[in-house]
């Protein structure tokens, strides 16, 4: 079993409206796009994952996506079927002049992953690069969790893959909380340290298949 992660405002949305509003205004004052969640290594990886293993024709959705470089990333590499989502109206709007601005072909959303409208299993892939760490950090976490996975469950395809990253999970910990709807299909390696003769990551980056 694992422990329950303590409340932390990186779990409200209020959190992150704040954030995006200022990156909108830093974006257009600066051209500064604002942070690479997880790094631009870890980015780089995920990217390289899908090139990998996903075909260019695939319709691949990132949830929480911020502001939107890593599907940037993927339309620059030639991927057509791009879509973003997110709760915050001001990271879609930053999301969508970034997108601009690279000239990337990218559909995005205003939409809260947790919210009980109707969803298609359209999606070959979804990524996740960040929400379900903020979801676990929010009040009720364990409801909002389960919840999170019966949806990104029905927006992918059979056999649909979700790619997900976390800093607050291992990735037994990661593949036990999703084993209801998915099981594991790959890892993709990250950066490790050694400590007391220990070896561990900072981030558990998988790819788990949908049941």
């Amino acid at each position: 079993m694992f422990e329950e992660l303590e409340q932390s405002e990186f779990g409200t949305q209020e959190y992150w409206e704040k954030v995006y509003r200022s990156e909108v205004r830093n974006f257009r004052n600066h051209g500064d796009v604002g942070e690479v969640w997880f790094g631009e290594d870890i980015a780089d990886r995920i990217v390289k994952w899908i090139e990998d293993n996903v075909s260019k024709s695939s319709h691949i959705l990132d949830v929480g996506c911020g502001n939107g470089m890593l599907l940037v990333q993927l339309s620059r590499t030639g991927y057509l079927n791009l879509n973003g989502m997110d709760y915050s109206k001001d990271a879609i709007t930053l999301a969508r002049e970034v997108s601009s601005h690279y000239q990337a072909s990218i559909n995005y959303s205003v939409v809260d992953i947790l919210s009980n409208i109707a969803y298609n299993d359209n999606y070959n892939v979804v990524i996740d690069k960040g929400t379900y760490d903020a979801i676990s950090l929010s009040g009720e976490a364990k409801k909002k969790r389960d919840l999170y996975i019966k949806n990104i469950h029905k927006c992918l395809s059979d056999d649909g893959l979700l790619v997900i990253t976390s800093c607050n999970w291992t990735k037994d910990e990661l593949i036990h909380q999703f084993d209801t709807h998915f099981h594991l299909h790959d890892v993709i390696p990250t950066p490790q340290f050694k400590f007391g003769g220990s070896v561990g990551s900072v981030v558990s980056c998988i790819i788990l298949k949908k049941k």
